[in-house]
């Protein structure tokens, strides 16, 4: 058995071994990480022979956290790391460039329009009609765009909603709420099979789906990091959020929005934020939460945009893509039957 895991902002873990009457055996781990003591490597071999093939990515993680010495010091890896390169090898798990891939940057659509989007793309990932594919969202309106789970009168603030002229829907997936203002912000989405995230834990899925635009956003000079469990952020603030959904047929979406120039007053004026909510970021204003990419960078929000899918071309071997007449088609019935509906926006009331 073979496996590879890059650790988001870190190095490479690889490992190699058998599987001898149901346990792994014959195991050695390599990659272009630091460890010290140089002894160390011996141990975290030692703690993973002999575990069951069966043994999840943190049962591996804790065995070699066991076996670690006292005072230990692993840069650009952590034993969880290690159980997730094992669980990859054993499930086979591809890489990005196993599969093709497109990116599509096709005209505005209304919010709505692109939550039932995302729901046909990853739909038809999940069932082989549609390569793996990168969107990046267009809209023609301002809107909120409230997470799965969320209640819609704790999170929104109808008056001052309706004062900007924000629409408010609900998406398919978990998480917060996101102002799409006009210019305000970049959100892109990912359509993946199940199979590219194979063998990792709902957690690290999400800093693996999201590394290829924290290394975008170190290109253009970010100090870009991933903050668990869902955060892009830099030194001088956070800068987004992603939230993912998961169909019963195997495709996976996962959609982050990336602050251009947000309006940091408008945002408290639409959003009932609470001081809850603000109590792990580390500070008492709303308005400083999003630092937006348009003062860290300088550039037009085109620019960035044409910036980052030029890394994730250059990462995946991605060709440009669009939208079919019967996935918009598909897509507009959703709208009619789904998105537009007081029963989906009120579902949590």
């Amino acid at each position: 058995m073979h496996g590879e895991y890059k650790v988001p902002g870190g190095k490479l873990v690889v490992v190699d071994f058998e599987v001898e009457d149901g346990a792994i055996a014959n195991f050695h781990l390599a990659g272009d990480f630091f460890l010290e003591p140089d002894s160390a490597l011996l141990d975290i071999n030692a703690a993973v022979n002999g575990l069951s093939e069966s043994t999840d990515a943190s049962g591996i993680a804790a065995a070699v956290r066991a076996a670690l010495p006292e005072g230990a010091q692993l840069l650009g890896f952590t034993p969880e790391a290690v159980g997730t390169a094992v669980r990859r090898a054993l499930v086979t798990a591809p890489g990005w460039k196993d599969f093709t891939w497109e990116v599509v940057h096709d005209g505005a659509v209304s919010p709505r329009m692109n939550l039932a989007l995302d729901e046909v793309l990853t739909g038809r990932v999940g069932d082989g009609r549609r390569q793996p594919t990168l969107r990046i969202w267009e809209w023609n309106e301002s809107a909120v765009v409230i997470g799965s789970f969320q209640s819609l009168r704790n999170e929104v603030d109808p008056e001052g909603a309706a004062r900007h002229a924000f629409d408010v829907v609900r998406r398919i997936s978990g998480g917060g709420a996101m102002m799409m203002g006009a210019g305000q912000i970049i959100t892109y989405s990912l359509y993946v099979p199940a199979e590219l995230v194979s063998g990792m834990t709902f957690a690290d899925s999400y800093a693996f789906l999201d590394d290829w635009v924290l290394q975008g956003l170190r290109a253009l000079g970010i100090e870009a990091t991933y903050q668990p469990l869902n955060d892009i952020a830099s030194p001088k603030g956070k800068i987004g959020g992603a939230a993912q959904k998961r169909l019963a047929n195997g495709g996976v979406l996962h959609h982050a929005t990336l602050s251009y120039d947000m309006d940091g007053q408008m945002m408290t004026e639409v959003l009932r934020i609470g001081r809850e909510k603000l109590s792990d970021k580390g500070t008492t204003s709303a308005a400083k939460r999003v630092d937006p990419l348009r003062s860290q960078t300088g550039m037009s929000r085109d620019d960035i945009i044409t910036a980052l899918i030029s890394t994730f071309t250059s990462l995946t071997g991605a060709k440009q893509g669009h939208i079919t007449e019967d996935e918009y088609a598909e897509a507009e019935a959703l709208v009619e039957s789904k998105f537009s509906t007081e029963a989906w926006l009120k579902r949590v009331p």
